[in-house]
């Protein structure tokens, strides 16, 4: 049986284009940044969202660890909300690996930041205290429902964040689907943050990567990062070359998948027993509650399955 599989946009396949494109790759090391196929990728991501300077990298996580070294010194304090992707399903990379403290602010309304909460979560100068030295936002929010921070509250979280010497650095894994969501250039997204990470994996279909972007010496900085972690790559070209039609053939396209996921919410506040609040649903993600079906989540899917879903 083929399935619709529902689970997340990160079952996505690359498109023909991109494999035809993948085949054709002009490739070099990319330690050495000999491969032109990746700078072109790099500078490509740079000039979208804003920057001066872009690094390709494995994955959305591997983006925002080494952003989160490249900002802070061991010790420091990092500002997020509390139920975040960087906090919650990055294996705890913030201590491991950057050894930095998390502040969690919980978000109101679908886990949105409100700069009030954010001001009385820093703490003032004090030798007992560790130094607030970044704030990370999240854009879309995934525990949130795929829900946008618009330009505005972006605007004012980083007025507050320098108010207090903080970076900001946006985790923005399906920032495009924001910007689509919102019908804005991603750029009134990205304008008030020092440094992105976007996925290129997930809606947009390429088979691996993201891109991070922020200035050319705080990127240098995060290429010696990525290579302490293990993400310098050598002939990365060949997948750089679908990162490429992602971001040139794929964006656009965003609003299909946020029109079905609105056809699919329609019809499932339809349904007897399922509770889904609609506000939520403003891009590709889809949550709803099953508790008043008599069934349990195991028992749920269990159906769902048998039915091809």
């Amino acid at each position: 049986m083929r399935y619709i599989d529902l689970r997340s946009d990160t079952v996505t396949r690359p498109t023909p284009e991109m494999r035809t494109a993948m085949y054709e790759a002009e490739v070099g090391d990319d330690v050495y940044n000999e491969d032109p196929t990746v700078s072109r990728l790099e500078e490509l991501a740079a000039e979208m969202l804003g920057k001066e300077a872009g690094l390709f990298v494995t994955s959305g996580t591997m983006g925002n660890i080494i952003s989160v070294m490249s900002h802070v010194q061991r010790g420091d304090e990092i500002l997020l909300e509390a139920q975040s992707h960087i906090y919650w399903y990055e294996v705890g990379g913030l201590a491991a690996l950057a050894q930095a403290i998390p502040v969690l602010v919980e978000g109101r309304r679908f886990q949105i930041l409100d700069p009030a909460d954010v001001e009385a979560a820093i703490r003032g100068p004090n030798i007992h205290y560790p130094t607030p030295r970044l704030m990370c936002l999240e854009n879309t929010h995934n525990r949130g429902g795929g829900t946008i921070t618009s330009p505005g509250r972006m605007e004012q979280l980083y007025e507050v964040a320098k108010a207090h010497g903080m970076a900001v650095h946006l985790d923005g894994a399906r920032l495009f689907n924001a910007a689509v969501g919102l019908g804005i250039d991603v750029k009134q997204l990205t304008k008030h943050t020092d440094s992105v990470q976007a996925c290129l994996s997930k809606g947009l279909c390429a088979p691996v990567g993201s891109v991070v972007v922020g200035p050319k010496d705080w990127i240098a900085r995060a290429r010696k990062y990525r290579k302490m972690v293990g993400g310098g790559m050598r002939q990365a070209g060949v997948i750089a070359a679908a990162g490429i039609v992602a971001l040139t053939r794929m964006v656009s396209r965003l609003a299909e998948d946020h029109e079905k996921a609105r056809m699919l919410a329609n019809g499932l506040a339809g349904i007897k027993g399922i509770s889904i609040d609609l506000e939520s649903v403003q891009t590709n993600i889809v949550s709803y509650d099953i508790a008043k079906t008599g069934m349990d989540g195991a028992t749920y899917t269990k159906r769902l399955a048998e039915n091809g879903v």
